[in-house]
This record gives structure tokens, C-alpha cells and sequence, in this order.
């Protein structure tokens, strides 16, 4: 118990002077008491989980030292001498670092008390008598938590030098890509269709599209279509107004009035029936529209971006989907490419991943073995993006050592026999790669003559601008 400690007389503990080797991966405490027996007995204590510990006496004091040094950690008893107390030494220190921790200590806890040391930024409050152990616990997890911190803040560096888009992550030429058309027509009004397989982020590029827009202050409205019950699809893009059907208690304003003078994300937009489809088309050619039993034409002032998992070139020859709807969705077409075909992206992501939820979930730092990542980047992942991050938070939760095997992985991304599902393609997959390199060639032997070139394969040229589209073709 450290109250045996610090009962005894001040101890003869050398004060540990600042070694000359960087700062920056090494943990320095402040401890703040007025007690001089605290003080050495905390310094005592607390010597193997520091390169370098000092203490003062009062909130002066322990200011002129953080001021001049660099501290992770400040410990501080809450009863100081002067005019400022450790509720004050809390606050003035978030303010000049707010990546440093305080631990409070007082021997006068009260739920108040606690409350406003917690509120202005303590990272926790311990009541006195103190266990050592106790404070050894949480000097630890305040090591933790700033390490996770510092960890987090290099792994975003990262990611801005891998030329991430408002929180997208990429470093492959398919999505630097994506990045560049979405600088483009971000600031414009221009209608965009995004097409893309399930998981890979469709949403996001909506998103980074609004963020980047004019209209970022306003509103970003993100309905899926494809998850609407038909009978309530216009009510639900359109509004109602009170008594229009069984039900309607009360005027209801839609998914274009809501997002007025913001973004309309309409997700799955191929999935909407014919009759729904001819009301959208008015829409986006008028601007014009009533709510379900109104008579009121209200106008629309939505920036409309749509997205789809299907094969829209093959709905349209099915019949299932307008043509005319899907010009006048597809002024600006983004395709997300799957994480299948921007394999040099997994370690990326799966590093942020991991990083994310170690935070998240309070755990440690944790690593991907040489032989894991190799898994990873080699697995076929049909769920994408979205399927690379559960697997992360799900190892992050599960596994309790800090470098993550390929033993450890979920056995979804490996077949039994130890080959990854990534080894054979799917015939879609070499599908796709042999039309990509034939539209390139019949491209260049035309000169890039787009007539000739749809001839050349024959195709319509509709086709062929959908087809260069999904490829990225430009």
C-alpha cells in the first residue's frame, strides 16, 4: 500500500535527470502534491514505469516544468496551496497539450468532485488513501491510451500521404482515380451515378462528393431504395400530407424536401419498380413535384447522386430499368473498383482497420504477421471493403496477442488445403479482364475513335461508353 510509503520521512530517491535521446518514444511524469513524502513516495513507486519523473509542490510550479519539459503523464492531487487547485492544473494542461493524460488524486472524492475533473479532461480520479498498485494500474493505461493516441495520429499521416479523400482510403491508381474525378465534380451540382460491387464504399464517395460541395453545410440524405416496400417508396421520396392514406397522422416532407439545398443519396437505385422510376424521371427533369394527396408543386433543390451493385447495362436490355432514367442519372458516372482489384490497398486498409478498433475497444496495439498479410492480400474478399473490416474488428475482439497469425484469421479467407480462395478467378472475374484488355486494344487501333472502336467489337456505342466507364477507360 503506498499510505505506507509515504508515511515514512522523505526518502534519499535520486531525482532522474532528462537523458539526450529523443522524447519521443519515452514516458515522463509530473507528479503535483504538496506533500513532500507523496511526492518522493509516488516518484519511488512509480520509477519503473517512467524514463523520467519530477515533481512540484503547487500549480505554479508544476507549470513552469511542463512548460519547459515534456510530459505524457501529470499525476495530481486535487488540494493545492495558492489560488489555483489540481481541477485547475487539469484544464490549464489540456490546454497547453491536450495529448497529455492527468490522473487525479484526492482525499476528498465526491461524485462533484469527480464530475468536473473528468469533465475538464481528467483521465481518471483516485480517492486517498492510495493503493500503489492502483496508480501503477492506471499510469499504465494512461501509457496505453497515449501510445494508441500517437499511433492513431501516424497512421492518419499516413493516410494523407497515401492521398485518402475525406476519410476514403486508397493508394492504387483506380482509386486515385476515383479521387481525382471526385475533386473534379465535387464542387459542381452535376448529377452523379456511382457504380460499384456491395461493400466497397459506395456511400462514402456520396459523402465525400457533399463534403467537398458547396452545399456541405447543408443536408446529406441517404435513403436505400432497394430496402422500401413499394407502398411506401413515394411517400418516403416525396412526403404525404395528413390524411392522404391510413396512417398518415400528419404531413410528412420527403427525401427531396429534407435534403433541400443538400446532397440526395439514392442507394440501390435500380431497385425501384417502373412507376416509381417515371416519377423520378419527372423530378429530375422538372424539378418539380407534390407530395402524396397534396396538390402543392414544390420544387426541388437537391444535388441527386445514385449508386448501384448491379449490372445496369443488362437491366436496361432486360426492360427492367428506364434508359431514359438512367441518362439522366448517369451525367457523371464513378465506378469503385472491388478490393479484389486494388490488392495493394489491403495492408493499408487493414492497418487502419486495426488501429480503429484497437481503439475502439480499448485493446492493445496489435499487428498482422508477414504470413497473415499475405492471406489478406491474397483472399478473394467478394464482401470488399466492408467484409476487411469486419474480419479486423472481429481479430481485434478474439485474439489476445499482439501479432495477429494467419492461423488466426477466419477460415473463409483460406481453403483447406492452405491455398487462398484468391488463387483461381472466378469466371466472371477473367470475364472482365479479357473485355477491359479488348476494349483497350480495339481503342488504340482506332485512335481512340469511339464509332470504329464499338464497331470494331460489335457493340452499340451506348455500350461501349457504359463498358469504358466500368473500366475506368477515359
Amino acid at each position: 500500500m503506498v499510505e505506507a510509503v509515504l508515511n515514512n520521512p522523505p526518502c534519499s530517491f535520486p531525482i532522474m535527470r532528462k537523458p539526450s535521446v529523443s522524447m519521443d518514444d519515452e514516458f515522463h511524469i509530473l507528479i503535483v502534491d504538496d506533500e513532500p513524502n507523496i511526492r518522493s513516495g509516488l516518484q519511488k513507486g512509480l520509477a519503473n514505469d517512467a524514463n523520467f519523473i519530477a515533481t512540484a509542490g503547487n500549480v505554479s510550479e508544476a507549470l513552469e516544468k511542463f512548460d519547459s519539459g515534456h510530459y505524457q503523464i501529470v499525476i495530481a492531487d486535487v488540494r493545492l496551496p495558492g489560488d489555483q487547485n489540481g481541477l485547475d492544473l487539469v484544464s490549464l494542461v489540456q490546454e497547453r497539450n491536450p495529448d497529455s493524460t492527468v490522473i487525479v488524486i484526492t482525499a476528498h472524492g465526491t461524485v462533484e468532485t469527480a464530475v468536473d475533473a473528468m469533465r475538464r479532461g481528467a483521465f481518471d480520479f483516485i480517492t486517498k488513501p492510495v493503493d500503489l498498485n492502483l496508480i501503477r494500474q492506471q499510469v499504465r493505461k494512461a501509457k496505453t491510451h497515449h501510445r494508441l493516441r500517437s499511433e492513431n495520429k501516424v497512421l492518419k499521416d499516413r493516410l494523407a500521404d497515401a492521398g485518402a479523400v475525406s476519410g476514403i482510403i486508397g493508394n492504387c491508381a483506380a482509386m486515385q482515380d476515383v479521387f481525382e474525378q471526385i475533386r473534379q465534380v465535387a464542387s459542381t451540382d452535376a448529377t452523379v451515378f456511382i457504380q460499384g460491387e456491395s461493400g466497397t464504399g459506395k456511400e462514402l464517395i456520396a459523402r465525400a462528393l457533399h463534403d467537398l460541395s458547396s452545399r456541405s453545410s447543408g443536408p446529406f440524405v441517404a435513403v436505400n431504395l432497394g430496402a422500401l416496400p413499394e407502398t411506401l417508396l413515394e411517400s418516403e421520396l416525396f412526403g404525404h400530407e395528413k390524411g392522404s392514406f391510413t396512417g398518415a397522422s400528419r404531413q410528412k416532407p420527403g427525401c427531396f424536401e429534407q435534403s433541400r439545398r443538400g446532397t440526395l443519396f439514392l442507394d440501390e437505385v435500380t431497385e425501384i419498380p417502373a412507376k416509381s422510376q417515371v416519377d423520378l424521371l419527372r423530378v429530375l427533369e422538372t424539378n418539380r413535384y407534390t407530395r402524396v394527396g397534396g396538390e402543392e408543386l414544390l420544387t426541388s433543390d437537391s444535388r441527386i447522386v445514385s449508386a448501384t451493385n448491379k449490372d445496369i447495362e443488362q437491366l436496361i436490355e432486360d426492360g427492367s430499368f428506364r434508359d431514359d432514367l438512367y441518362y439522366r442519372l448517369n451525367i457523371i458516372p464513378i465506378r469503385v473498383p472491388a478490393l479484389r482489384e486494388r490488392r495493394e490497398d489491403i495492408p493499408l486498409l487493414a492497418d487502419h482497420f486495426l488501429n480503429h478498433f484497437c481503439q475502439r475497444h480499448n485493446r492493445s496495439i496489435k499487428q498482422l504477421s508477414s504470413k497473415a498479410m499475405h492471406v489478406l492480400t491474397a483472399a478473394n474478399w467478394p464482401g470488399n471493403v466492408r467484409q476487411l473490416r469486419n474480419v479486423m474488428e472481429r481479430l481485434v475482439v478474439t485474439i489476445r496477442e499482439e501479432t495477429i497469425e494467419d492461423e488466426n484469421l477466419p477460415a473463409e479467407l483460406s481453403q483447406t488445403d492452405g491455398t487462398t480462395t484468391a488463387t483461381v478467378r472466378t469466371l466472371a472475374e477473367v470475364t472482365e479482364y479479357a473485355e477491359k484488355d479488348a476494349i483497350q486494344a480495339a481503342l488504340a487501333a482506332s485512335d481512340f475513335h469511339r464509332e470504329q472502336t464499338a464497331k470494331a467489337l460489335g457493340v452499340s456505342v451506348r455500350t461501349l461508353h457504359y463498358k469504358m466507364s466500368r473500366y475506368g477507360l477515359h
